[in-house]
């Protein structure tokens, strides 16, 4: 029984191994093609490592003149998002999890009626509000629509519902206030939680693209994601600069999540079904 195990856990590691080379083909092809000159990425043979090794891609990257400006537009308005969410979320999820108010049931179920609804359906409402009120191409036009977010309500909903009672049995005891128990004892035993959506709230804002081509105009306003479009033209896109850009555009989000990774990984243990 025991070989049984052992052969059916080496086939599933081998499988794991397989898709993880898959996964990880494409960007390796991405961080080999940044090193490339543009005639060898277009060229009829294909090679995996460059045969004309040049830095001239990342060299050109930096002396774009707003390429910096649209490194710090995507870090101001991805932080901005990130913080926003991770406080309003984990509050209403606390809320809807230890609170007794009125209509909380209906709160509740529509937050759940808002997953349903694709971001697609909502990208009109929202350019006409954000035009009345004369936040197009602007920061608060990009991070106030995206300050919480109805699926990390209900995750941290389902996080603070499996929370130990006793600790907030513990602080009410000592005179603290509702808030108060949320501010020091409770939130900052959410740290798995919270991490978790920190990193996936940020890897969303950094990565959307949707939002930025929608209302923002203004190149000195674009995002990064928006800016590296720039690259492609309508007779020749320059897939060197596009690559380059790609792989300095990767780093922070995967420096974030090798660095949150351990908490993020325990999050998964504390958000159940419960309730």
């Amino acid at each position: 029984m025991s070989q049984l195990r052992f052969w059916q856990q080496s086939i599933l590691y081998l499988l794991l191994t397989l898709y993880a080379i898959l996964t990880l083909i494409p960007f390796l092809w991405a961080l080999s093609a940044s090193f490339k000159p543009l005639s060898e990425i277009v060229s009829d043979s294909i090679h995996f490592l460059p045969q004309q090794f040049t830095l001239e891609n990342y060299h050109q990257i930096f002396s774009q003149p707003l390429f910096l400006r649209w490194l710090l537009n995507s870090v101001i308005i991805a932080t901005s998002v990130t913080l926003l969410n991770l406080l309003l979320n984990s509050m209403a999820g606390y809320a809807l999890a230890r609170l007794q108010f009125f209509g909380k049931q209906f709160w509740f179920f529509l937050i759940l009626a808002v997953l349903a609804v694709p971001a697609q359906v909502t990208l009109i409402p929202m350019f006409l509000i954000l035009k009345t009120f004369g936040w197009l191409n602007s920061y608060q036009g990009m991070i106030v629509p995206a300050m919480v977010n109805a699926t990390f309500i209900f995750l941290m909903r389902q996080f603070f519902i499996n929370f130990p009672k006793e600790l907030e049995e513990a602080a009410t005891l000592d005179g603290l206030t509702p808030f108060q128990t949320f501010w020091h004892i409770v939130l900052p035993l959410a740290k798995p939680a919270l991490t978790a959506q920190a990193i996936l709230v940020f890897m969303g804002s950094w990565n959307n693209f949707l939002l930025p081509v929608v209302i923002l105009f203004d190149p000195e306003m674009f995002t990064l994601p928006l800016g590296l479009n720039t690259f492609k033209g309508q007779y020749i896109s320059y897939w060197n600069y596009i690559m380059a850009a790609s792989m300095i555009f990767t780093l922070p989000v995967l420096g974030i999540y090798a660095f949150f990774n351990r908490y993020f990984i325990q999050s998964v243990t504390f958000t159940g079904s419960k309730g």
